[in-house]
């Protein structure tokens, strides 16, 4: 049917539906006829990018958002959203240049502060990407909201104060922050980290009091100080260079006692897929495990499938430090294999990379025992299980065996 100014709104409605559903290719088609039928609206162009933006397409995108901005020059929604495909093709530079002309007409604009300070994150520059990345208490979608108390700790002094750390974002987050609060507990406060029930035990052995997460706070009298998990690095002014160190957690006593034995001595733990209502998953998780399956089976790997849930997160460290080697997907996971030191492949998706990995490194200053395989472009995943299977064949497989290494 074609596209008149009668229905030109139900269209715009559809195409929002596929786009919502997944459905990227009939969305797509179906905003380049919008655009078509109606070419002064910067939101069609701007909708179209987006989509384009989620199929990888980033030239046309970028066309499509600055043909959004030559019809509103003025829109800081489009700037942004200039700045995201920008950011997506790694063009920092001009990325950053986008936020900040979005920042100089609104300095609080909370968007454009969390993806100004991701990009710096990227790129190494904790002391620059640390104050923006407060801004992500801010918005709602970054499940982190503050506790609504007074006297959040900003790095005064903590000797004698009695601190409580909220937890936010996923179990991989939380995993991977909570070296800092030992820390912190190192700096005299009396630590209380709130963790929730699938992360407890496991956060039990840091030498802190770990509490379970509740829906209500507990109450603020018993606590000086409070700050969310994330915020510590930020306040601790934390480079690379002065992470704090993995291993910094390890499987309970009893965990062990209750999965001895359950994998056989060379096994390699898999994780393909992360949760599937997570934002990134179409492009973090691999389409299906097979390939890669094959791969490192015909390498001599002998491997056990942990993508799906085995018990709490204490339980999972018990298996995997059972494990030769742990290969995953950019899920939890990867920072509980790191956490450990347990030596392991992660597989990084080209488009939306996470912040957390930086940018062109094939090492995390993170987790010293990851190694990382990226995709060299946008949905390229055989290159990278083509890269795993050839780097475990090497130091773990039949050949390296027989050669004695």
């Amino acid at each position: 049917m074609a596209i008149t100014q009668a229905n030109i709104l139900d269209e715009f409605m559809r195409a929002g539906r596929l786009q919502q559903a997944g459905r990227l290719a009939e969305a797509a088609a179906l905003w380049r006829e919008i655009t078509t039928a109606a070419p002064q609206s910067p939101e069609a162009h701007a909708n179209f990018a987006a989509v384009l933006v989620e199929r990888g397409d980033l030239q046309t995108a970028e066309a499509e958002i600055r043909q959004a901005l030559a019809l509103q020059p003025d829109a800081a929604w489009a700037r942004y959203q200039l700045g995201r495909v920008l950011h997506q093709a790694r063009r920092f530079e001009a990325a950053a240049a986008a936020y900040q002309s979005v920042l100089a007409r609104d300095p609080q604009d909370a968007k454009a502060r969390l993806a100004l300070g991701h990009l710096h994150l990227t790129l190494g520059d904790l002391a620059r990407g640390w104050p923006l990345f407060e801004a992500r208490c801010e918005l709602a979608d970054q499940h982190a909201a503050p506790l609504p108390w007074p006297n959040a700790w900003r790095g005064e002094p903590l000797a004698g104060k009695r601190l409580l750390i909220w937890p936010e974002q996923g179990f991989g987050d939380q995993i991977q922050f909570a070296r800092f609060a030992p820390v912190l507990q190192a700096m005299g406060a009396e630590v209380t980290l709130a963790a929730p029930p699938e992360l407890a035990a496991l956060f039990a052995g840091l030498g802190v009091r770990v509490i379970r997460q509740t829906r209500v706070p507990p109450p603020m009298a018993d606590y000086d100080h409070w700050t969310l998990l994330l915020s510590i690095p930020g306040r601790l002014g934390t480079t690379l260079e002065s992470l704090p160190q993995p291993p910094y957690l390890a499987a309970p006593a009893d965990r062990r006692e209750r999965w001895a034995g359950y994998v056989l001595p060379g096994t390699v733990g898999l994780a393909w897929r992360g949760r599937p209502s997570h934002p990134n998953d179409a492009h973090r998780s691999l389409p299906s495990p097979e390939p890669l399956l094959r791969g490192l089976e015909a390498a001599g790997a002998r491997v056990i499938d942990l993508t799906y849930p085995l018990g709490d997160f204490a339980d999972l460290a018990a298996v995997v430090e059972q494990l030769e080697l742990v290969v995953s997907v950019d899920t939890a996971l990867a920072h509980l294999a790191g956490a450990l030191g347990k030596r392991s492949f992660v597989l990084l998706p080209w488009l939306r990379t996470d912040w957390r990995w930086l940018e062109g490194r094939a090492d995390s200053p993170w987790h010293p025992s990851l190694r990382l395989f990226r995709q060299p472009r946008h949905g390229d995943w055989e290159t990278v299980i083509g890269e795993v299977c050839a780097a475990y064949a090497a130091e773990f497989g039949i050949e390296s065996r027989r050669a004695g290494r």
